[in-house]
């Protein structure tokens, strides 16, 4: 890998992502928390409805009732994660753009459920999904973010090693 001289010239040109993926996050979460009260439900779809529910864990309520520890640990380890990820962006060159793009997209969402996690205690989740006896945990715009960004870090990983196999066999049959 090669390391951009300048940052106009890294990866940290897709922040805009991250600052796009936060303010979307922490509107959509203003909008439920100051027209919703808490497990109010509004019925969208059969299988959809928006509602306002809290989360003091990470993802799928994990660590939720723990008495409090986990709001600092998880707010500790999500900026951790996306400083790191903003480091590897100021390393990646700006072509990249794929894993630049997931990085952007995982720091813009573990910054809005941080934000969540410092001013109300726990992180506003809204979006809720369900089929008959089939419950998908309720989530939010930050959520969706992290696993978009997680898929595309796999989409990217998959194209990277394609391309690298179709490279090598190539340059095994000029030899």
């Amino acid at each position: 890998m090669v390391k951009p001289a300048h940052w106009k010239q890294s990866g940290l040109t897709l922040l805009w992502l991250s600052l796009i993926v936060l303010v979307l996050d922490q509107v959509t979460k203003l909008w439920i928390v100051n027209n919703l009260h808490l497990f109010q439900r509004i019925d969208v779809l059969p299988f959809f409805d928006i509602i306002h529910v809290r989360n003091e864990g990470a993802a799928f309520s994990f660590l939720s009732n723990q008495g409090g520890w986990q709001r600092w640990f998880f707010t500790v380890l999500a900026l951790v994660i996306s400083a790191g990820l903003a480091y590897m962006l100021r390393q990646q060159p700006r072509a990249e753009w794929r894993s630049n793009a997931a990085f952007a997209l995982i720091i813009g969402g573990a910054l809005g459920n941080v934000t969540d996690r410092i001013r109300l205690g726990s992180v506003v989740d809204f979006l809720d999904f369900y089929w008959q006896g089939w419950h998908w945990p309720a989530f939010n715009v930050a959520d969706m973010a992290i696993v978009g960004g997680a898929l595309l870090m796999i989409l990217d990983s998959i194209l990277v090693s394609r391309k690298e196999r179709t490279q090598a066999k190539q340059e095994g049959k000029s030899k």
